[in-house]
């Protein structure tokens, strides 16, 4: 139960702040109204310090209205500032800048630098404090007051059963200190919505209307009321609650007991709250219900991304992801609702530092330090990069039951808890929080998190779209074992260590090769060759080998070079351009292919100067050098054709996977892995002829005393590789599925249809 409460204090605080800011911009806004002079603005300031200095700039606004627009008693920005505290540490927030521009525009008064105001004052542009920053647009007058007073005296008329302009209100669904959700009747269209009647500010409706994704909540339109003081907004009604119903059911849960079913029940039992009948079997629901809950997580996260790629393709930000912001349907949808605090880029008059806000719990650290007054980040610093981190930050809450930090419980109550927030988020996520991963969880998605919830937003991915393709490689279970194999994993482990690995299996394959040629040339020559010519076979045979060895690790190196070295430098943490990775990747899948070729040409050319050998030391007949060129070429093969299933076996398992965490993939990489499933088909076709090849080859051209002698070799021979041949089909069969999960990862990447 330690758990839920601290999940109490990480969701309520935002909203008790909001509530408590409403509550003092009211009686503020009523004690001008009924004195007509300026009220003692301290008395309406909270005792907690979180609270005070956001109270204290919505009081000054509504303040600066009154005293400007409404009354005639000037106070400039300048002088708040030397009177609170609050406000002397750096320069004025932004929005009062702002709010002072267009106060003394809208009440008549000189703002050109060089005039002076009725109070003696300089005019805003004079001085440094009254010169509005370049984000906000002075052309349009947009307020930033997040409470008006007047507003709030609307909402709090207005009650389920009312009827509102083409919609009866049937019940409250979700209330907040400036806003009220109501499931309504339209009557117009016969239908059921949600309607949000809230404060008129923020440009929540225009955010939403540039958005039109499955898994965005979709606005229907907006209208003003209440003389413009209010707006309904009306959008799709979603019966199955949010994910915070979600996470509450997940708390009373047991770990062994949580699986897919955990969603479908918290949705079911938000249906059942509201007297609604409960869907339908449906594939989708069929399909969550037999989900592990890690699973179900990424499976939520990985919609949810692709709602943020979405958003911010189309310049917005959302900057408030927490469970209470995503909307289900009754089959499990999550959609992606309340941009009240979003930014849009492409709505004119808006700045990033209007409507600033979001649940701290939730924020990346460069968010919680755009919200501290003492720190150099502001809101117009951020990215998608933070919408990302709160995500994670969510879906961690999601898969172990919190958040992955320690926050004590008065979070956020004072600057110096803020400072502990943004001191906790600068670090690695801490081993007793990694330690509560369920034990079910694949690897995949606890490292798709742990970059998400990278304290240096680089070192994220850049966009949702991007976590996307890495949340649905965590619901593929080969192909997520593939890219992100278990720690303990003999993958794991071997992974690293590819150069050795490699280079054994080659040198195992052409040993075993060379091996057998050598015991065949003694066997077959120890009947005509003499001691003498003998010896002076050997020592030129190893003569050619210590010159051809050194040569063909040098070229092999060489040729090799940007595949050892990208695969490194990637684990330590380098970068390289998309180019480059493209090209490795190809590289990659040809490795067996040219080590094939590579090993064959050096075998051609070791037959070729073995049958000079054979021809000038020994002075074979013409029948069996042709016989000892086949035999070579043979070995040849052997080593060449189960050489490639080993070592591309090797890098489709533990080299290729790595780069699909890196980088974009193209429809050229599944046509290369396409191409390496059929080359794969050719090489198994060689294999499988060895034993008869070795067979007919070891027996040509050879008399019959010549053939006995060496009988037992060549039957050794089709058995060994016979042997070898059944090891290979079954490498092959695990390497064309391996290949076929790796393609179905890229296609997917590359929005090519899967069939």
């Amino acid at each position: 139960m330690a758990h839920e409460s601290l999940q109490d204090l990480i969701i309520d605080p935002a909203e008790r702040s909001r509530t408590a800011l409403a509550g003092a911009v009211s009686r503020f806004s009523q004690a001008w109204t009924v004195s007509g002079c300026p009220p003692d603005l301290s008395a309406y300031l909270p005792e907690a310090d979180a609270d005070r200095r956001a109270v204290l700039v919505e009081l000054i606004k509504v303040d600066l209205e009154n005293r400007w627009v409404r009354h005639h008693f000037p106070k400039r920005l300048a002088e708040y500032c030397e009177q609170y505290a609050e406000l002397r540490s750096g320069p004025p927030p932004a929005d009062l800048v702002y709010e002072e521009y267009h106060a003394l525009r809208r009440g008549s008064q000189p703002v050109a630098g060089e005039e002076s105001t009725e109070s003696g004052g300089p005019g805003p542009a004079a001085t440094e404090i009254g010169r509005v920053p370049a984000q906000l647009d002075t052309t349009e007058y947009r307020s930033t007051m997040v409470a008006r007073p007047s507003a709030q005296v609307a909402l709090g008329a207005i009650n389920p059963g009312d009827r509102v302009g083409d919609f009866d209100l049937l019940t409250m669904i979700g209330e907040g200190a400036f806003a009220r959700v109501y499931l309504a009747r339209q009557r117009s269209m016969q239908r059921l919505v949600a309607v949000k009647i809230s404060h008129n500010h923020g440009t929540e409706p225009e955010t939403l209307a540039q958005l039109d994704h499955e898994y965005i909540v979709r606005i229907f339109d907006q209208r003003l009321i209440a003389d413009g003081e209010l707006k309904l907004l009306y959008m799709q009604y979603l019966p199955g609650g949010t994910l915070l119903d979600v996470l509450t059911r997940l708390r009373s849960t047991p770990v062994q007991a949580r699986s897919g079913q955990v969603l479908l029940d918290a949705i079911d039992g938000v249906l059942k709250d509201k007297g609604e009948v409960r869907p339908a079997e449906t594939a989708v629901r069929a399909r969550i219900a037999a989900m592990t809950w890690p699973e179900t997580v990424a499976w939520l996260g990985r919609r949810l991304a692709d709602a943020l790629g979405h958003a911010a393709g189309r310049g917005v930000l959302h900057r408030d992801i927490k469970p209470a912001n995503v909307l289900l349907s009754a089959d499990g949808i999550p959609k992606l609702a309340d941009f009240n605090v979003s930014f849009s880029q492409h709505i004119r008059g808006t700045s990033p530092l209007a409507y600033f806000g979001g649940s701290l719990a939730y924020m990346s650290p460069e968010q919680l330090e755009a919200c501290h007054p003492e720190l150099p980040g502001t809101a117009g610093d951020l990215d998608t990069r933070s919408d990302i981190y709160a995500l994670a930050v969510m879906l961690w809450a999601l898969l172990t039951g919190r958040i992955p930090f320690a926050d004590e419980d008065c979070a956020g109550m004072s600057e110096t808890s803020l400072g502990r927030m943004l001191e906790l988020r600068r670090r690695p996520i801490d081993a007793r929080f990694l330690s509560e991963v369920p034990c079910d969880c694949p690897a995949a998605l606890r490292q798709v998190l742990l970059t998400c919830l990278s304290p240096e937003r680089e070192h994220r991915y850049g966009s949702g779209s991007e976590l996307a393709l890495q949340l649905d490689l965590c619901l593929d279970a080969r192909a997520r074992d593939l890219v992100y194999p278990p720690e303990n994993s003999w993958r794991a482990r071997l992974s690293p260590h590819y150069v050795p690995i490699l280079w054994l299996i080659a040198l195992v394959a052409d040993g075993l090769a060379a091996g057998y040629l050598y015991g065949q040339t003694v066997q077959f020559g120890s009947g005509l060759l003499s001691g003498p010519i003998r010896s002076e076979l050997f020592r030129l045979t190893n003569l050619f080998h210590l010159i051809a060895w050194p040569l063909a690790v040098v070229s092999w190196f060489y040729i090799c070079r940007h595949l050892i070295a990208v695969p490194r430098g990637l684990r330590k943490g380098r970068r390289y351009d998309e180019a480059t990775l493209a090209r490795v990747r190809s590289f990659t899948l040809l490795w067996g292919d040219l080590d094939a070729g590579f090993g064959l040409v050096f075998w051609t050319i070791g037959a070729g100067v073995f049958v000079v050998l054979l021809a000038t030391v020994v002075r074979l007949p013409p029948r069996l050098l042709v016989h000892s060129v086949e035999f070579v070429l043979v070995c040849a093969a052997f080593a060449v054709s189960y050489t490639f299933f080993v070592q591309t076996f090797y890098i489709v398992r533990c080299v290729y996977p790595i780069y699909l965490r890196y980088g974009h993939t193209t429809a050229r990489d599944a046509a290369h892995l396409h191409a390496l499933r059929r080359r794969s088909t050719v090489y198994l076709g060689i294999a499988a002829s060895v034993p008869l090849v070795a067979v007919v080859t070891g027996l040509s051209y050879l008399g019959q005393d010549e053939r006995a002698r060496i009988m037992d070799t060549v039957l050794w021979l089709c058995v060994i590789t016979g042997l070898a041949f059944v090891a290979t089909y079954w490498l092959f069969r695990k390497l064309e599925a391996d290949l076929r999960a790796l393609e179905r990862v890229v296609e997917k990447r590359s929005g090519i249809e899967v069939a």
